[in-house]
């Protein structure tokens, strides 16, 4: 199945990472991302789960994985941002409502999303209301498989537990998608010198 299996593996990993201990007794701390407590960040994580049932199919026509980072607004820019501002504030106001609250609604969505992928079929195009633009299903879960496994490791690094192990197709999954995203916004060589020449590396090849 691709990046369908692979978005349930690091989702059900995910899901365990948020339910652990180390979670729930740091919930209200500072996170390690910039104005982010423990608790929204662990509400942005979830959000990776939530935002899957809540597409709804469409005749398209779908842009490309490009295209879509090209569009979204965020895309580099900083945390100060009124974009990154308005992510983070609704995290955090979901964060209110408690770890027990996170935990009983994401392990609800990801029996939503394992519903829905298994019927899915492969041809299928969603339509993403918060974007405003519609993608293939699967590259949908591609965006979605790479927020869990960033967002995973910001969270356990956080909360000083081990980062979840991603699968190896996922994980180049996601390198493959960041390093695209790195390349088209420092260029070919920026993204070479930075992998190869430690000398003549430039400060950040930050796909974000």
């Amino acid at each position: 199945m691709g990046v369908r299996s692979d978005y349930l593996a690091v989702a059900d990993s995910a899901v365990a990472l948020l339910k652990g201990p180390a979670v729930a007794s740091k919930w209200a701390e500072p996170s390690a991302l910039e104005d982010f407590s423990v608790g929204g960040l662990a509400f942005h994580l979830a959000n990776q789960i939530f935002h899957v049932p809540q597409t709804t199919p469409s005749f398209g026509p779908a842009i490309s994985l490009a295209e879509n980072y090209a569009r979204a607004a965020w895309v580099g820019k900083d945390a100060s941002h009124e974009v990154n501002i308005g992510i983070r504030q609704r995290s955090e106001n979901d964060a209110t409502e408690g770890v027990s609250t996170l935990i009983s609604q994401v392990e609800a969505a990801l029996g939503e999303v394992r519903a829905l992928i298994a019927e899915a079929p492969e041809d299928l195009v969603v339509h993403i209301e918060r974007a405003g633009w519609d993608l293939t299903f699967d590259d949908f879960l591609t965006t979605r498989l790479m927020e869990l496994v960033v967002h995973s490791d910001d969270l356990a690094v956080s909360v000083g537990v081990p980062t979840p192990p991603v699968p190896e197709s996922a994980a180049r999954t996601v390198v493959d998608l960041l390093s695209g995203i790195a390349v088209r916004r420092h260029g070919t060589t920026a993204v070479i010198r930075a992998l190869s020449r430690a000398e003549r590396a430039p400060s950040t090849i930050a796909a974000f």
